[in-house]
């Protein structure tokens, strides 16, 4: 037998608990996986982020004005501001976000929960989303990264650092600087990255779970860095019923 395989794994057993408990779009299950070190350990905190696609990677700041990212967002995409589409976490701290974006002109989709969700859309075609802005939650900053490293997209993220205390349990996970800014490479460096969803409820990117009298129906999506490839997968649980028919499309 060879040497042991170790790997860094990254999971959300359900990234939008409110939406799957309301019903809303976009809960999903999330798992991200890498060779040992290939997923930044971050802290339990907020992080400030800026997500894009492929289109407008290495156009955007994470220091540089809403105004600025956005018309170079929209340079790249070869579209007005106005017809931007910016997900932005419906919280009482994005007050100020909010109101740039507006006075810049672009588009807002406000959004209770699921910022995972949303930043993996803003790098899949025919979502309607060009950014994700705002602060959340740093592990699902990690996952997000693996998601872009795989699809060619790009996330920018910087700890937020609530007190003392945070900034010493920050230290003492062997974060030196904690006002740096993480790149995507970063954030998820491993060499070779798998990065696996559920859909739990119907969102932009995965249908939820489906109740029929056939069975359980889910889909989900598994990307790899290494090669590049993305898997669309439908599965159906079948019921343990004489009668059960399985339809083909």
């Amino acid at each position: 037998m060879g040497a042991p395989i170790t790997v860094d794994i990254a999971v959300d057993p359900l990234e939008g608990t409110n939406l799957c408990a309301t019903g809303g779009a976009g809960a999903i299950t999330v798992l991200a996986a890498s060779e040992r070190g290939g997923l930044l350990h971050a802290p339990d905190c907020y992080m400030e982020k800026i997500v894009v696609g492929p289109a407008a990677k290495g156009s955007v700041d994470l220091e540089a004005p809403v105004k600025h990212n956005l018309k170079a967002i929209a340079r790249r995409l070869q579209r007005g501001v106005d017809d931007l589409v910016v997900v932005v976490l419906d919280r009482p701290r994005h007050a100020q976000l909010i109101a740039d974006i507006r006075q810049a002109g672009a588009r807002i989709r406000l959004i209770s929960d699921g910022d995972l969700s949303a930043g993996i859309g803003a790098a899949v075609a025919g979502t309607g989303v060009h950014a994700v802005m705002g602060s959340g939650g740093a592990p699902e900053g990690v996952l997000t990264a693996a998601a872009l490293r795989c699809l060619n997209g790009e996330i920018l993220g910087r700890l937020v650092v609530k007190d003392d205390a945070q900034k010493e349990r920050m230290q003492s996970m062997g974060i030196r600087d904690v006002n740096k800014i993480y790149t995507t490479r970063e954030l998820a460096p491993g060499n070779s990255l798998v990065f696996a969803a559920c859909g739990v409820t119907d969102g932009n990117l995965l249908q939820g779970v489906r109740f029929t009298g056939d069975g359980v129906h889910t889909q989900a999506v598994v990307m790899t860095s290494t090669p590049a490839r993305v898997r669309f997968i439908d599965t159906t649980r079948l019921e343990n019923k004489p009668d059960v028919k399985v339809r083909f499309r």
